[in-house]
């Protein structure tokens, strides 16, 4: 099917349920404040195109982890490998896997050497409150890495004393255990989630087995809260053709992601003040052959250990956000050697308001220091050239209570990895002479919201720069690292979302989200590239929820994917649950219709798949 019959037939479909439903204000200007580092603001008054999962769509949707939520939103490119997406890369409009920033409250959890292990640190939905999605240059706000958008996971706060137990069972096997307990009383509160999820895999060595623990204390020390939160999660798998040619069927993997981090807000007269210290490790072991690790080994451990102190100061002239981040990186691999990296970014905007407070700007800069890292190879002995500044604006118009207007520039740079830099093998030479990537970044969009709709239209262009690619003129010759791209990447996104109640009292709630992307890449003088900007060029994401009657809910996801290089698919996944007093019995359907498509590297994607769950409350 044609993608205009796609977008068409939904767009009907759509707008005849709007029709005959019975309308009921859901306003969706309630929604809570968005979490800035430094100036928070809510959900409605930020000039920036983002994005929230609440909670209520992540236990009503089909997904069992984050990277399947994500799939669900239109600009936003998982590209999975396994059963239950078992190996991921997160993608931003058309952005590469290591230009995208993950948080877990704030707290950035990108490693040093390689993006393909950001998805690792994702916590399990458990215990997730919301996803706020950045979409667009977000240096400024968050620093480097967060080059075509930022992904930030907000814990859940403890509202009640409970013990939940769930149980699953499905196709390949899939074999899915978890414990969340929650504690509550006038001094403290206590999150604690453990879980162990298991299958054969879809195809020979797919098989995992992932293990999960998160504890989030929040308590009081002389009056002033602390929140502390830790989390461990290690996965083993199979990785039949996930990083190679489909050929190499036997390798194999083991990663482990730890996070410790600890927070308190301080709030005193005018002035908010966030300090911030946290741990993260990971550790990544790769065996080309399962069965004989001898042949080709890797084993890398990353150490990140941080310290933030953000704020914002409110004043008769607006609103100033400020803060510095520190932090210290230490790899060691027997690929890519002993490695050290001391980063510090100092950030600084100020929001004015104007006309009535119909017009908002906001100014800032972040300053970048990178002690290994320089902006030009020309000036080895120069201190300054280890800096980098990522200046942008944001505006905002509202034209009345419905609608506002916004644009943003801005730049944005991305620090190579040390797999970039440094890594090795028989087919690959990293270059310890990259350069960052930099990029100029512009966006307009229109944000309509009344009552219980919302309509959002966004046009982004970016021009990007010293963009590493992996080249070589003969076939015989390994690939090797040079900053030799330049892409020009523009699109537009849409997005439409509507809560309504038929009779009286059945919630529904209707999603479509579309994107389109363009890419234009200047060629390179080598004859070989291995560059692939196989990005989603048409992305259309449609979810509807409803209360089929009181206790009995479905939410249907519908996907559509175009690349760049033509191929297309269509996937739908459906969720039924029954809810009796405390006890709530599920059934999620996974690529219903049974389609084969692959998301990266020609690694086929599992077809029709069914999770038959039971969770109680305690």
């Amino acid at each position: 099917m044609k993608m205009k019959n796609i977008v068409s037939l939904v767009l009907i479909i759509a707008v005849n349920v709007i029709a005959h439903s019975q309308e009921t204000q859901i306003d969706l200007k309630e929604i809570t404040v968005v979490s800035s580092p430094r100036i928070e603001l809510p959900f409605s008054e930020n000039s920036r195109t983002i994005q929230v999962i609440s909670k209520e769509e992540i236990t009503e949707s089909p997904a069992n982890n984050v990277a399947e939520l994500l799939q669900q939103v239109a600009g936003i490119d998982i590209r999975r490998r396994g059963v239950s997406g078992m190996q991921a890369d997160l993608y931003i409009r058309g952005g590469g896997f290591d230009q995208t920033l993950l948080l877990i409250d704030g707290i950035k959890v990108e490693d040093a050497q390689t993006g393909h292990h950001t998805m690792n640190m994702a916590l399990p939905i458990e215990v997730i409150e919301r996803i706020e999605i950045i979409k667009g240059s977000a240096s400024r706000v968050y620093g480097q890495n967060a080059f075509s958008g930022a992904i930030n996971i907000i814990t859940s706060k403890v509202a009640e004393n409970m013990v939940s137990v769930s149980l699953e069972s499905g196709s390949y096997k899939q074999q899915n255990a978890s414990v969340t307990i929650s504690r509550k009383n006038e001094d403290q509160s206590m999150l604690f989630h453990y879980s162990n999820n298991s299958s054969d895999g879809h195809k020979y060595n797919t098989d995992y087995k992932n293990e999960n623990y998160f504890l989030k204390n929040s308590f009081e020390i002389k009056g002033l809260p602390i929140d502390m939160i830790s989390s461990f999660n290690e996965r083993k798998f199979g990785a039949n053709g996930f990083y190679a040619s489909p050929e190499a069927i036997d390798q194999y993997e083991e990663t482990q992601a730890s996070l410790l981090g600890f927070s308190t807000k301080i709030i005193s007269n005018n002035f908010i003040i966030k300090p911030k210290l946290y741990w993260k490790r990971n550790q990544d072991m790769y065996v080309y052959l399962r069965d004989n690790p001898s042949v080709y080994r890797n084993l890398h451990i990353t150490n990140k250990i941080g310290a933030e102190l953000n704020g914002s100061y409110e004043s008769n002239n607006g609103i100033t956000g400020f803060g510095v981040d520190i932090s210290s990186i230490k790899l060691s691999s027997n690929n890519l050697g002993e490695r050290k990296r001391t980063m510090v970014n100092l950030f600084l905007e100020h929001q004015m308001k104007f006309a009535e407070n119909k017009i908002d700007v906001t100014p800032g800069v972040a300053f970048s220091y990178f002690s290994d890292v320089s902006t030009n190879q020309n000036y080895q002995n120069n201190f300054f050239r280890n800096f980098f500044m990522y200046p942008g604006i944001d505006i905002g118009y509202v034209l009345n209570d419905d609608v506002k207007l916004y644009s943003n520039i801005g730049y944005t740079y991305r620090v190579p990895t040390y797999t970039d830099l440094f890594y090795t093998s028989p087919t690959t030479i990293g270059n310890e002479n990259l350069k960052p990537e930099k990029a100029f970044t512009k966006e307009i969009g229109l944000d309509y919201t009344k009552g219980n709709f919302n309509f959002i239209f966004t046009l982004y262009n970016r021009d990007a720069s010293d963009v590493i690619d992996y080249v070589k003129n003969v076939e015989s010759a390994p690939w090797e690292a040079f900053n030799i791209r330049e892409i020009n990447t523009k699109g537009y996104e849409l997005g439409l979302t509507y809560n309504f109640y038929v009779a009286s009292f059945l919630n529904h709630s209707i999603k479509i989200g579309y994107s389109n992307i363009k890419d234009d890449l200047k060629q390179t003088d080598f004859n070989f590239s291995r560059y692939s900007l196989n990005s989603l060029k048409n992305h259309l994401t449609t979810s509807y929820s409803f209360e089929i009657k009181k206790n009995l809910k479905s939410s249907i996801i519908y996907k559509y994917a175009e690349r760049n290089f033509g191929e297309d698919y269509s996937v739908m996944d459906i969720k039924v649950s029954y809810t009796l007093k405390k006890y709530n019995l599920y059934i999620t359907a996974n690529n219903l219709f049974d389609t084969v498509y692959s998301e990266t590297n020609l690694v086929e994607m599992p077809g029709r798949n069914v999770l038959l769950g039971l969770n109680v409350k305690f």
